[in-house]
């Protein structure tokens, strides 16, 4: 059964944010919501989120997942507020209890915050299937931009996280803790060999030209046009671009609060004393050469 896909684009971080159901008045998922963040004014806010939930409501339709492809380091994880919303339980990829110790690590947590991936409701394995209404999923195992990172296989339609981009953009960096360049192009192999009529949906698109944000993308134009991994690229030409390319590359604008409220999945610090929540902001541990962190 091909399942309905809405998506929401945020501009601000460049994000889509799908919410896929069976029908209307039946039941949906989530998948990579945002929270809105102000990072001069260290300000949250949930305008995003909201605009999903206004979506629900009027379609009628139950959230029984709120999936994450991954720990992501450019925008804030709307997850934890539409959970409270929805009742919906949220899911990620096995991996992130490595990314929860280096990260923890990183900002200084102390042992009250635990490395197990608890703070998720469930931990989804390579092939490892879930089920809401009628359509039925299974999370793929697409590491190398991050080492949690899934593809959300949901009948004909895979939601690729940031393994691949819109084809005239290329593909994910992998300069995080964790990423390979060589594990990202067998990922996107492994994408690739899903049946031809898969539609493949985008978590970012950073459009090169003045051409319109494009959620989705197919098997068939990524192997044609991909300008970093066409058909004919090989293993070896592609983790040379990519890692050639990743020294290059910006900061994530909101790398250092994005992954302190992710690994939390999306909910915020704990307050202090005092009652207001802060984020760390460790210093002279952002790197620009082979990896961010």
């Amino acid at each position: 059964m091909a399942p309905n896909v809405e998506s929401f684009y945020d501009p601000s971080t460049s994000t889509f944010t799908y919410v896929v159901f069976d029908r209307d008045g039946g039941r949906a998922v989530i998948i990579d919501p945002v929270l809105d963040f102000d990072p001069i004014g260290a300000r949250t806010s949930t305008p995003s989120a909201d605009r999903v939930l206004a979506f629900l409501t009027e379609r009628g339709l139950t959230v029984d997942w709120i999936l994450e492809t991954h720990v992501h380091a450019d925008h804030l994880s709307g997850a934890a507020y539409l959970k409270e919303k929805t009742g919906a339980k949220v899911v990620i990829g096995l991996g992130v209890a490595r990314l929860q110790e280096r990260f923890a690590a990183l900002f200084g947590l102390d042992a009250s915050f635990p490395t197990d991936g608890s703070q998720f409701d469930r931990l989804l394995d390579d092939d490892e299937a879930f089920e809401f209404g009628s359509l039925r999923g299974y999370a793929m195992a697409t590491p190398g931009h991050t080492e949690d990172s899934l593809t959300y296989v949901i009948g004909d339609a895979a939601f690729v996280g940031d393994t691949l981009f819109a084809p005239d953009t290329g593909t994910a960096r992998t300069d995080f803790p964790g990423g390979d360049a060589r594990t990202l192009y067998r990922s996107i192999q492994k994408l690739l060999s899903l049946p031809e009529g898969t539609r493949l949906f985008l978590c970012h698109d950073y459009p090169a030209t003045d051409r319109a944000v494009c959620a989705e993308t197919s098997i068939a134009d990524q192997q044609a046009n991909n300008i970093h991994v066409k058909r004919e690229t090989t293993e070896e030409g592609f983790v040379k671009m990519r890692t050639e390319r990743d020294t290059t590359l910006a900061v994530p604008r909101l790398l250092l609060p994005s992954l302190q409220v992710n690994i939390r999945a999306g909910n915020l610090p704990p307050p202090d004393g005092n009652g207001i929540r802060y984020l760390r902001l460790p210093l002279d541990q952002v790197n620009t050469g082979r990896t961010l962190l």
